[in-house]
């Protein structure tokens, strides 16, 4: 594709060197950070299990989705694929020492109950689960009755 121009500036001699040596103002790598307490969102439609674990502030820490593990089609939403999500999350973030987890259910799916009981069995502490589901108070008015 081309080579990448670098820009020197003439005052910063000793610069690159430091950057060399890693200690440019680079954010963070998340795996370096310890978090004990976190949260676990999991979204269960009939179509797909989508589990996201954040911090407490709610910054995203790792994901991981039935689809994105190479299942396809109705097996998405079987709870067989929703365990397997969550042993690929758990591997995502044990490094970061997460040991208890508060548990945020959307959707009827299912891979509900077996995501709550895979992330029960990979060793983790549960403080709370709570059903987030969006229910409708009434909704919009339906369609007229057709007539044939």
């Amino acid at each position: 594709m081309g080579k990448k121009k670098v820009a020197e500036h003439v005052g910063e001699a000793a610069a690159p060197s430091a950057a060399a040596a890693g200690t440019s103002s680079a954010p963070r790598s998340k795996r370096s950070r310890r978090v004990e307490r976190g949260r676990v969102y999991i979204s269960a439609s009939y179509n797909n299990t989508v589990v996201t674990v954040t911090d407490e502030a709610g910054n995203t820490l790792a994901w991981a989705t039935a689809g994105s593990l190479g299942f396809s089609g109705p097996k998405k939403a079987t709870p067989f694929a929703s365990s397997k999500v969550v042993a690929a999350i758990a591997e995502k973030v044990k490094p970061l020492g997460l040991t208890t987890l508060d548990i945020f259910v959307r959707g009827v799916g299912g891979g509900r109950d077996g995501a709550m009981r895979s992330l029960l069995n990979q060793g983790f502490t549960i403080n709370s689960i709570k059903d987030v589901t969006p229910i409708p108070h009434n909704g919009p008015r339906p369609r007229k009755v057709r007539r044939v």
